[in-house]
């Protein structure tokens, strides 16, 4: 049985381990924490490829080295986390409720008044790292819209299983979903 999944993402070289979601599927965790030349790297190839922006927004918490990374390297001085709860410096909060693959519960994701008015008439680059079930993208975009965004784009480094059919969104790599056995479907 195979338990982990040999990939070159933006150049970069990387062995993904497999870890089962159900008793039949298995997928591969691309997991940027810490690894700062992967980081590096997909935010490159991704500033590369994507569409024109004013402010980029992501998701707490995997991609927030990323969305970092591509803010540097554009010389961008802001960037929108939609946070996993209200905190408490957060003004007029607006939020949606986010059922992601790789989360064992419901999440609600949340801006508040200060990121409705960095979004609000701009042109909104939506980031993650891998787009699979597409709910945290919708998500995501449920606030942009309730924030008077102007979605330009969708871009992660990874697009999983059918997610890489879609033509709405950017992304570098394919990752395919595995079996029990850990074979590429």
């Amino acid at each position: 049985m195979k338990t982990s999944y040999e990939m070159t993402i933006a150049g970069v070289k990387r062995s993904l381990p497999l870890f089962p979601i159900s008793e039949n599927l298995q997928i591969a965790a691309f997991i940027m924490f810490g690894d700062v030349e992967i980081t590096k790297a997909s935010a490159e190839a991704l500033l590369k490829i994507v569409p024109e922006y004013d402010i980029m927004v992501t998701a707490e918490c995997k991609s927030i080295p990323l969305i970092y990374e591509m803010a540097r390297q554009s010389g961008a001085d802001n960037y929108i986390i939609a946070r996993k709860g209200p905190k408490l410096y957060m003004k007029n909060i607006i939020s949606t409720d986010v059922d992601s693959i790789t989360t064992a519960h419901k999440q609600t994701l949340c801006i508040g008044e200060a990121d409705v008015e960095a979004m609000k008439g701009k042109k909104v680059l939506i980031v993650d790292d891998v787009i699979s079930t597409g709910e945290s993208l919708l998500a995501l975009e449920e606030l942009v819209n309730k924030a008077g965004g102007n979605i330009v784009g969708k871009a992660a480094v990874l697009a999983e299983g059918s997610a890489a059919q879609r033509d709405d969104i950017i992304f570098l790599e394919k990752l395919p979903l595995f079996d029990k056995e850990g074979n590429a479907i």
